[in-house]
């Protein structure tokens, strides 16, 4: 076998592991935690079938790549939980030198694609960018929701958080940050979503 190849393979079996990091979403009734895997699989599908709410034109392609490869990095870094102050400082850090290492198992143009597309994706700015974020978010959002909001009740999220972290949605698609926010009032209303101005559920 050739060494492009043998790199190649290697690789393919590294990012495997990704099956193994678990998230704090669960599965949609009521089911285990997610892993990685599952997310980027469920957000390139998601990408695909909802594209024409995009702002813009996107190409679908490169979005869809972004959102399968956003998470390989968590191999070595770990999931960080969206509401995780205190892990959320050490995120960046961490995921680049992840990035490093196992994208370096590529040969070295793929490599340089691969670290060119993550960084894009990170950077959130290209109209590509801004929809895979608005589908990082929507994703989970949606799970969360079959679920009664019970991974926001769990851990005490706010309103105020999840709004915060869904104003990329909105770069990424006006129409799906309509959905999302019809989502967070619901949970408000329901009880599920904490109010941070009076202190309490609403």
């Amino acid at each position: 076998m050739d060494e492009r190849l043998k790199k190649q393979l290697d690789f393919s079996l590294e990012i495997d592991k990704e099956k193994n990091i678990f998230r704090q979403t669960h599965l949609s009734g009521h089911g285990r935690n997610e892993n990685d895997a599952e997310h980027a699989w469920h957000m390139a599908i998601m990408a695909y079938l909802l594209r024409e709410y995009a702002n813009e034109e996107v190409d679908i392609t490169r979005v869809m790549l972004m959102c399968l490869i956003h998470d390989i990095v968590e191999i070595e870094a770990g999931d960080t939980y969206a509401y995780d102050t205190e892990n959320l400082k050490t995120q960046k850090a961490r995921e680049d030198a992840a990035k490093e290492k196992l994208y370096s198992m590529l040969p070295e143009d793929q490599k340089q694609e691969l670290i060119a597309l993550f960084d894009e994706f990170e950077e959130g700015e290209t109209a590509e960018s801004k929809y895979a974020h608005a589908m990082d978010n929507l994703q989970p959002l949606i799970l969360n929701d079959s679920n009664d909001g019970d991974d926001w009740k769990e851990h005490g999220v706010t309103a105020d958080q999840v709004y915060g972290r869904q104003s990329r949605t909105k770069m990424g698609s006006e129409k799906l940050y309509e959905v999302t926010d019809s989502i967070i009032q619901k949970h408000i209303r329901k009880g599920s979503l904490l109010n941070m101005h009076q202190g309490r559920t609403i």
